[in-house]
């Protein structure tokens, strides 16, 4: 058996906690898949003394990340601190410079700093394993750069976000509100305390700049993926897709369109039964098209300790294996600089909800705006007004009834159907902004 693998571990939260155990728990199996030991041999966190339920005490301390990530003694360097830049970034600079391998579960560092950080470890001749950072326990970064690599892909898309996804399915079972779900989210940790980078889809961009990357070799690019989250889906929303087929679902969604790469995040109504629409709860799915593969979706835990350090693991045994893959699926000088297709250009089915006022041509006049763009719509479900009452429970005449009204249109493109409510909005028939969902063909 060769000389063991020595190990630093920057940040020793619930992912790097987790890690630690499953080294020691499943040490010998991990020593018989690889041939060699692991061994830790220093770790970082900002508190020393803070009760993490493990007991640290047998590996040397550093209180600076980037003076353990340029460790002579180790050989590889685990980045589990977080954060597009400051530490983070530093020591993984400092790692790679210095010649160690780095894994990391930091998709924010590497949706920033991707293609500068890989350039770097082929510099180096090192490995920088990212698995955990794109959809927890699920192995889609080494599918994307082993078994796609005979393969040219056309679409990855994806469930990436698990917080977004236990709301959303929330919803749907039990008919209530965003907020309401929101909040036992944060309750039992599946949402932090300030949620928008979850529900705002920012984390599920990252994320897809990533998979856009090893999908479509280009590199990366975060400022162009087009993000909207799920904070305007309502209980209405999820009712009304249900009875008319359709989940909806916060997706992740790059494609090729032959005049650039689409990437964009954002709520989708997605056939019922189609395979992703059954991705419940905090799980993650990842489904990707190939020229001759066709078809593969990949589905698991999304986040949490076990799932995370499993991939972290992973990408640890890679390395003890000497096999080094670039980071990105090719060499960077093979990489093609990111070319965004027109979001606007995007064509697809619409869902569009409306506060219509009850009134004599007002539903005329929406249909009127959406033929102008030569919108046709596919259904229209109306409900019973909404009727506004004053202080003492009777019916106030001095506002108007309003009628929630959703339409499904036929694939039509996205500037026609925003310049439609446009109009319609300016034209004063609804009493609040529309709600547009995007039904995704899958």
């Amino acid at each position: 058996m060769g000389h063991p693998l020595r190990l630093g571990i920057a940040g020793l939260g619930t992912v790097g906690v987790g890690l630690i155990n499953l080294l020691r728990q499943n040490q010998e199996s991990i020593e018989a898949r690889c041939g060699r030991s692991m061994e830790i041999v220093a770790v970082s966190a900002r508190n020393r003394s803070r009760d993490r339920g493990i007991d640290v005490s047998a590996y040397e301390w550093y209180d600076d990340c980037a003076e353990l990530a340029r460790n002579a003694e180790i050989d590889v360097f685990v980045e589990l601190i977080g954060g597009e830049d400051g530490p983070a970034k530093a020591a993984v600079e400092a790692a790679l410079a210095s010649g160690r391998h780095v894994v990391t579960a930091n998709k924010a560092l590497l949706a920033y700093h991707g293609t500068e950080l890989a350039r770097s470890a082929e510099a180096a001749g090192v490995a920088l394993n990212f698995e955990a950072a794109v959809a927890g326990g699920i192995p889609i970064v080494k599918t994307m750069r082993e078994s796609f690599a005979g393969n040219r892909a056309t679409r990855i898309y994806g469930i990436l976000n698990g917080t977004c996804n236990y709301i959303l399915t929330c919803m749907e079972q039990e008919g209530a509100d965003f907020d309401v779900v929101l909040k036992r989210a944060q309750d039992l940790g599946y949402a932090e305390a300030d949620p928008t980078f979850d529900i705002g889809g920012f984390d599920a961009a990252h994320k897809l700049a990533l998979l856009t990357s090893l999908a479509f070799g280009t590199e990366v690019d975060f400022s162009s993926v087009y993000v909207e989250g799920i904070e305007r889906i309502t209980a209405q929303d999820i009712q009304v897709a249900g009875e008319l087929g359709y989940k909806i679902k916060l997706l992740g969604v790059a494609q090729d369109t032959g005049a650039g790469i689409e990437q964009r995040v954002h709520p989708t109504l997605v056939p019922a039964k189609s395979p992703i629409a059954d991705v419940d709860g905090v799980f993650n799915a990842v489904a990707v098209t190939g020229d001759f593969l066709g078809d593969l979706m990949l589905e698991g835990q999304g986040a949490g300790a076990g799932a995370t350090a499993s991939s972290v693991a992973a990408d640890i045994v890679d390395i003890a294996l000497g096999n080094i893959q670039a980071p990105l699926g090719r060499p960077t000088k093979h990489l093609t600089p990111y070319k965004p297709a027109p979001m606007r250009a995007h064509a697809g089915g619409y869902y569009v909800a409306l506060e219509v006022q009850d009134r004599p041509g007002a539903f005329a006049g929406i249909a009127t705006r959406m033929a102008e763009q030569d919108i046709s719509l596919k259904s229209i479900v109306q409900r019973a007004p909404e009727i506004s009452v004053d202080i003492d429970g009777a019916k106030d005449a001095s506002v108007a009834e309003t009628r929630p009204v959703v339409l499904i249109t036929h694939d039509t493109l996205e500037k026609s159907i925003r310049k439609a409510l446009e109009c319609i909005e300016s034209d004063g028939a609804i009493t609040s902004a529309p709600r547009m969902i995007r039904i995704e063909r899958l």
